[in-house]
């Protein structure tokens, strides 16, 4: 079950990837398009479907690398039994929050499709599309939380260190 969601995990990382790709792609043809005297239509708002599904379908794996920004100031000045309260409090609410997220952006696209929603620019692309870009890295973001909250529970969660304190100024 680990190495399963491990791949999804960095599956997603992996799809967030080409979308940053992507991105840079939909910028240079646009740049291009400018210098040589043609008009690239759709390039702006397919760069920001793509820099959406990017940051959504990275989330879980940031989560699950540690790089998540975290507020440790009252978890830092807590020891013991009152910490672990803590984290199983901090990420029941989290996997709460996140599954909440994951229904309602699910239920998002799935209107959009229904409802045959298209985009107002000249693109005209159906939003089902890029916001399902949004409900997968929600739904796999909410998995991240729910396996971190039950490692939890089970007293096998891993601590990672991201380094956010060498980055401080």
């Amino acid at each position: 079950m680990r190495r399963l969601l491990n791949f999804l995990y960095n599956s997603a990382a992996a799809v967030a990837a080409l979308c940053m790709v992507g991105l840079l792609i939909m910028v240079m043809l646009s740049i291009v398009s400018r210098q040589l005297g043609f008009n690239a239509r759709g390039t702006d708002a397919y760069a920001g479907y793509l820099m959406a599904g990017a940051g959504f379908l990275a989330l879980a794996h940031t989560l699950k690398m540690g790089e998540h920004i975290r507020v440790t100031l009252i978890l830092n000045a807590v020891h013991g039994g009152g910490r672990r309260a803590l984290e199983i409090w901090g990420l029941g609410f989290a996997s709460l929050l996140s599954s909440l997220l994951a229904f309602y952006s699910s239920r998002l696209a799935w209107n959009s499709l229904q409802f045959n929603d298209i985009s107002t620019g000249t693109d005209a692309t159906p939003l089902w599309i890029p916001q399902l870009f949004m409900a997968v890295g929600t739904i796999v973001f909410a998995i991240a939380f729910i396996d971190d909250f039950i490692l939890e529970l089970l007293g096998q969660r891993r601590q990672t260190s991201s380094g956010e304190m060498l980055r401080n100024e």
